[in-house]
């Protein structure tokens, strides 16, 4: 092959052009041009594009800010294509994006050109070996790995959290060693190793859970496989989007995302795409096949990776696949995706600049008081090198260095157990909100309901009669009457004809109930129910498409108009009389869809001896009956109707505007009804126990749902979801328009955080419809919010997203399920957008959580997220009493009473980063409490991490009970084994006791050093058991034994507390150069009776919080 043919094709992915085998190049060299290959510039960028959602991976919604960054960039390359096409600057085309893709001719091509070019093929699409070929060529149609700015990460890993702090204290000590030592001390030179081993001993620990959080959520996402339907070798079938290849016929539907650039080669009237996620603008785009812009941003026929199928179907051919598609280029251009910071970690960041705050003050009180006072009193009392090791000292006593590493550690650990439950959140933020979730706004269809509708019922004007009954009936009347005035010959034809659903040619030899079939679950109900009363493929043979308007959740109708392709389609669908006058070009309207939408769009019915009939007010009734008989039994009804047009009332080319303005003016009025249908779709068996479990927790559960009001209430009693009888629900006349009708909601402002504010209404249960909410007022929203069950029927997207925007203004935090497009945009507004494995890829995309099990998954979820924030709270309440308090006063009982320093400054950094930190990693493991969804959720701003409260515990209770013991311990053993009483070394500045030499006293201080560093880590042990539950007793939550309780990690964190303190109290090389020294045996044990003690004492409270919940020790528990 010859350069001329290597070359590769003009409309390539984003300049590269596509080079064909030499099978495919014969008889195309003529109509290719044979350019000069572009080579693709550089793109610059300092931004990853590996978190948003490009192919396979559904990421969180904001992990890019899209209306800052991408649509800038997309509107910026739009507009660069327009200047570059006024000039000819050829220099250009190397050095600019917009160069490259002012040279895309996709749009310009004809439908045949493009598949030409591609050697595909409309109904067969590719082939296997071409598929094969290309593949090897292309590669998986993926994102390239962003620069990973390893230098910057790096240098994270060493100063984030308290490294900094770390770094300079032990720059000081090091100070303080030489050249201010005189002489300089060994100890000071050892404690500043040992702090600058600490500083790298946590950065080690830093890379280590930026590794394993990295892993988990990128497992995570992995989980999150983005199916997409393509035409292979003439079969339908379903891939992963990650293995589709320029070439291939994509078919997408409403909910769908384009994982890769593709032309439109067909488009239903209705077909619109959301493009929010290039240009920032929410409006979504008509679709069309022909082009309508010269601009390749601009034009609609061609749709672009990443955008939504919103409404329609269509089918497109994949033109650019991975890093070449529109999307992956522009990418690159936008910057890395912002990091901020999540509302817990605000928390725990205002915590410890508390905490630092008054860590500098006390510095400067030390320094203060040593400039003014003990300078000048006791000049020998502490040299600026010791003054320097205080300051050093009150600030590793200060600061919980094991903080930062818990919350990191706990989110993440949070998430791995979500994971694997089949809980997926897509950022750490998410597990931190479930806490928080006061109320869930759940759709039915799928999340609810099985999702797997089957037709029960159905009616031919009056008669009902069973599915098994139709398809009984309609066997008898073949044999008796083979006529075609069959009514339900009618019903099927309707039912089979305006259907999207399609069965996998796959399955087709499988029992009927076994077939696969690509569509919603409404059409795979009626297309089992068709085929099983005649043949679909047989029906849709003889009748061809001509205009196509796919059901959404605004029309609630679906609309399909046919053209005759073969005769006999005649007496498969219509009656005598109707046939015989059905001309060659006449077009057959059929429509299904909400009974109250087409009802008044009738004018004749099929009576069940399949006669065509006026339909009379009488029968009318009887037919509005029949419908609200079976809503109130939680059927969804849909009505079936068709119309015969004659051509003269019709454009002659259905690809003209007016063509489809006509059909859908044709349908509003002159339908003749074929049937209805009764739908059941069984709530799943476990919804009603997860009603009970969430309405237990204090959350409120409110059905979001476009089904007819008498349905959603039957649907909803059956789920639990409405406890209360039928006659004890409330509509919307129950909602004032003025608060001076109702007093007990005179002067409440909009804003609620707590719903024990509010006088609860008369009734709990309300059930409203989407029209009625758009006539609500400020005040009656203010009503509505206080209900405590409530169904939404018959509602729009955009009154679910004003119904979640209306609970968020009312102080409420909105957790939303859905699975439909018509669910994105409540999903995205909620706080927690929660949507199924099995939904739409909008829908996912939207969420922020996906349960890729059920709906009673959000059971589990909820208490995960609750259990972390409890985790949190116990992991400070454990953290505080010995690695603050207890380490801060042996400090300042030092500088203001002139006592010896009793516990080391060397000791304080071994329990804050060693003996404790294992343990406060350890409680992210804890498991939840029985009681966890016993309680009312979390309201942020007011439920703190750290609350008066749980300071009164850590620092009131346990850090006065810890230091108290631990003084009493060291001086005990001052006087009992070194003969030094108490009254000796108070205000001694340095002077020795009468009769006692320096180096005795120095080494009696040594173990007193250490039995008070014993005390605190025998204490803690009993603190790690008392702060394992809030409320529960120990006995209730036990950490052995019990499967469900149990803490496997608490052991290995008591032992390697344990090995630690042995380790650097009884190593010889470490007490002379560190002060340390081994303890007598008995103060290891005696500080258990004290432990005991904090365990008994908390035991205590805790019981009196159970048996008094409105008492005083309730009202201060932490």
């Amino acid at each position: 092959m010859d350069d001329a043919e290597k070359a590769q094709s003009q409309a390539a992915q984003a300049g590269e052009r596509i080079r064909w085998d030499a099978d495919e190049e014969a008889g195309r060299k003529a109509h290719r041009p044979t350019t000069t290959t572009t080579t693709a510039p550089p793109l610059h960028h300092t931004r990853s594009h590996t978190s948003m959602s490009i192919h396979s991976v559904r990421s969180r919604r904001n992990s890019i800010d899209v209306a800052a960054e991408l649509p800038i960039q997309y509107r910026t390359v739009s507009m660069d294509i327009e200047e570059y096409k006024s000039k000819s600057d050829a220099a250009k085309k190397a050095k600019n994006v917009a160069t490259e893709l002012s040279e895309l001719e996709w749009h310009t091509l004809s439908v045949d050109e493009v598949l030409r070019r591609l050697s595909s093929s409309l109904t067969d699409g590719l082939s296997p070996d071409q598929v094969q070929r290309r593949a090897a060529h292309y590669g998986r149609n993926a994102p390239s790995p962003a620069p990973s700015h390893n230098t910057k990460r790096f240098l994270g890993y060493f100063f984030k959290g308290f490294g900094t702090v770390l770094l300079v204290a032990s720059i000081l000590v090091f100070v303080a060693w030489k050249p201010l030592g005189d002489p300089p001390a060994v100890a000071n030179l050892a404690l500043a190793v040992v702090l600058l081993a600490v500083f790298f001993i946590q950065a080690a620990f830093n890379m280590w859970q930026d590794w394993s959080s990295s892993r988990v959520m990128n497992s995570i996402k992995t989980m999150l496989p983005e199916n997409c339907m393509v035409v292979r070798d003439g079969a339908l079938v379903e891939l992963v989007a990650d293995q589709i290849v320029p070439g291939d016929v994509l078919v997408v539907k409403s909910g769908n995302k384009l994982p890769a650039d593709v032309r439109f080669l067909k488009v239903s009237s209705d077909a619109k795409f959301d493009r929010s996620i290039l240009t920032g603008e929410s409006v979504p785009l008509p679709a069309s096949v022909d082009s309508t812009d010269n601009n390749y941003l601009e034009t609609r026929c061609v749709g672009l990776q990443g955008t939504h199928c919103v409404s329609g179907t269509c089918t497109g051919l994949v033109v650019a696949t991975g890093d070449n598609t529109i999307f992956g280029r522009i990418a690159k251009l936008t910057n890395e995706p912002k990091k901020g910071l999540t509302t817990l970690e605000r928390e725990v960041l205002h915590f410890v600049l508390v905490i630092c705050s008054i860590m500098f003050l006390m510095i400067v009180l030390v320094l203060v008081v040593w400039a003014t006072w003990l300078r000048k009193q006791y000049p020998d009392w502490i040299s600026v090198p010791n003054l320097i090791i205080s300051c050093v000292s009150v600030a590793v006593a200060f600061i919980p260095e094991g903080l930062p590493v818990a919350l990191t550690a706990s989110m993440t650990i949070s998430a791995n157990m979500m994971r694997k439950n089949k809980i997926l959140c897509k950022s750490l933020k998410t597990v931190e909100t479930l806490g928080s979730v006061s109320v869930i706004c759940s759709d039915k269809t799928g999340t609810l309901t099985q999702n797997k509708m089957i037709v029960t019922e159905c009616a031919l004007g009056t008669a009902r009669m069973t599915a098994q009954g139709a398809r009984d009936t309609l066997a008898v009347n073949k044999h008796s009457s083979p006529n075609n005035n069959n009514a339900l010959d009618q019903l099927r034809a309707v039912a089979g004809l305006c259907n999207a659903g399609q069965f996998d040619a796959a399955t087709m030899r499988l029992p009927l109930a076994e077939r696969v079939i690509h569509g919603d679950a409404t059409d795979q109900a009626i297309l089992r129910f068709s085929e099983s009363l005649g043949s679909v493929a047989e029906l849709r043979r003889c009748w061809s498409v001509k205009y196509d308007l796919a059901f959404n959740s605004k029309n609630k109708y679906m609309i399909r108009a046919l053209g005759l392709s073969h005769p006999e389609g005649l007496s498969l669908a219509l009656p005598l009389d109707t046939a015989s006058v059905f001309q060659p070009g006449d077009v057959l309207l059929t429509i299904k869809g909400a009974p109250e939408i087409l009802m008044s769009r009738l004018s004749n019915y099929v009576s069940p001896r399949g006669y065509t009939t006026s339909l009379d007010p009488a029968t009318r009734a009887s037919i509005e009956q029949i419908k609200d008989e079976w809503s109130a039994q939680g059927r969804r009804v849909l009505l079936l109707a068709r119309k015969a047009i004659s051509r003269s009332a019709l454009p002659s080319n259905p690809s003209d505007s007016g063509y489809e303005m006509e059909i859908n003016n044709q349908a509003k009025a002159g339908l003749t009804l074929v049937g209805i249908v009764g739908i059941v779709d069984p709530p799943r068996p476990e919804i009603p126990e997860v009603m009970n479990t969430l309405r237990g927790a204090g959350i409120r559960i409110f059905m979001v749902t476009g089904d007819f009001a008498l349905t959603a209430q039957a649907i909803a009693a059956e789920c639990n979801i409405v406890s209360v009888p039928r006659s004890q629900i409330d509509d919307v006349s129950a909602l004032h328009r003025n608060s001076a009708a109702d007093p007990s909601i005179k002067g409440v402002a909009a804003a609620v955080v707590d719903d024990d504010d509010l006088e609860p209404p008369p009734r709990q249960a309300m059930v409203l419809s989407g029209p009625e909410l758009v006539t609500l007022n400020a005040e009656q929203w203010d009503q509505l919010a206080r209900y405590q069950e409530i169904v939404f029927a018959r509602t729009t997207p955009e009154q679910k997203l004003r119904i979640v925007r209306e609970l968020q203004a009312r102080g409420h935090v909105v957790g939303m399920t859905g699975d439909g497009v018509n669910d994105a945009p409540s999903l995205r507004a909620a706080d927690v957008g929660i949507a199924l494995g099995s939904g739409s890829d909008v829908a996912i995309e939207a969420a922020d959580m996906v349960l890729l099990d059920s709906f009673s998954s959000v059971v589990e979820a909820l208490r995960y997220g609750r259990m972390m924030f409890d985790n949190l709270k116990k992991t400070v309440a454990y953290l505080l009493p010995a690695g603050s308090f207890s380490e801060f006063w042996p400090v300042m009982t030092n500088v203001l009473f002139g006592i010896p320093q009793i516990l080391s400054s060397f000791l304080m950094i071994v329990i804050c980063l060693f003996t404790d930190a294992a343990a406060a990693v350890a409680m992210a493991y804890e498991a939840p409490e029985a009681d966890v969804l016993l309680r009312k959720p979390r309201v942020p701003g007011r439920d703190r991490l750290v609350d008066w409260q749980l300071v009164v515990q850590a620092y009131g209770l346990v850090g006065v009970l810890e230091t108290l013991a631990s003084f009493a311990m060291s001086y005990w053993y001052l006087e009992r084994s070194g003969g030094v009483r108490f009254r000796d070394v108070w205000f001694s500045f340095g002077r020795l006791p009468a009769g006692v030499d320096r180096d005795y006293y120095q080494a009696r201080l040594d173990v007193a050093s250490s039995v008070y560093f014993v005390n605190l880590v025998v204490m803690q042990w009993f603190n790690l058991l008392a702060v394992r539950t809030r409320r529960l007793s120990l006995f209730q939550h036990p950490p052995v034994g019990n499967r469900r309780t149990r803490n496997l990690y608490l052991l290995p964190a008591v032992l390697f507390a344990l090995v630690m303190a042995v380790f650097w109290l009884y190593v010889p090389e470490f007490q002379s150069t560190l002060g340390t020294s081994p303890v007598p045996a008995e103060y290891w044990f005696l500080p258990m009776t004290f432990g005991l003690g904090i365990l008994l004492i908390d035991e205590a409270r805790k019981y009196a919080v159970r048996a008094w919940p409105d008492g005083w020790f309730a009202k201060t528990a932490w």
